[in-house]
């Protein structure tokens, strides 16, 4: 049998939760690296600390809000625009063959952070999925957050801003 281990989960298992909004602590932080933020306006996007595939990022809007109807048409229309800029960027970055886009409303329907919704950009490459997550409950991530981070953060400086 072989032994896969992931001490970094640990972090994660045993340590302390957060108290508070992930996205607005995003939104409110100077160091950016260390919280894995892209951009912080006119939208927050960050890398997914826990994420389901390589280069999974998370847009939300810079108001705490709960509900998608609650979100002003100016807020809605810069989301969008934030968007289609983050799948762009992605999708020149890691040249992906299909890409999942969404989001999920309420604890009910799966959102890990309820009261400030967010969107889910997940790059995908045909075979990405195997048989771990099914078997011990583990997924594979082929790069480091920190590489990750390095390759987005250049292209959102340069063109995210503009928005």
């Amino acid at each position: 049998m072989q032994t896969l281990w992931a001490p970094w989960r640990m972090a994660y298992v045993g340590g302390a939760k957060e108290t508070g909004c992930i996205f607005c602590s995003a939104r409110d932080t100077a160091d950016r690296r260390q919280r894995l933020v892209l951009a912080q306006s006119p939208a927050v996007v960050m890398l997914n600390r826990f994420p389901y595939a390589n280069g999974h990022l998370l847009v939300a809007p810079i108001r705490h809000v709960a509900d998608l109807a609650a979100l002003s048409p100016d807020e809605f229309q810069t989301l969008m625009r934030v968007l289609q800029r983050t799948a762009a960027l992605m999708d020149e970055t890691f040249r992906p063959e299909g890409m999942n886009i969404g989001m999920n409303l309420g604890a009910a329907a799966g959102a890990g952070v309820a009261d400030h919704l967010h969107w889910h950009l997940v790059p995908r490459w045909v075979g990405d999925t195997n048989f771990m997550p099914m078997l011990a409950d583990v997924r594979v991530i082929p790069e480091h957050l920190d590489t990750t981070y390095d390759k987005l953060a250049p292209q959102f400086a340069a063109r995210l801003a503009d928005l």
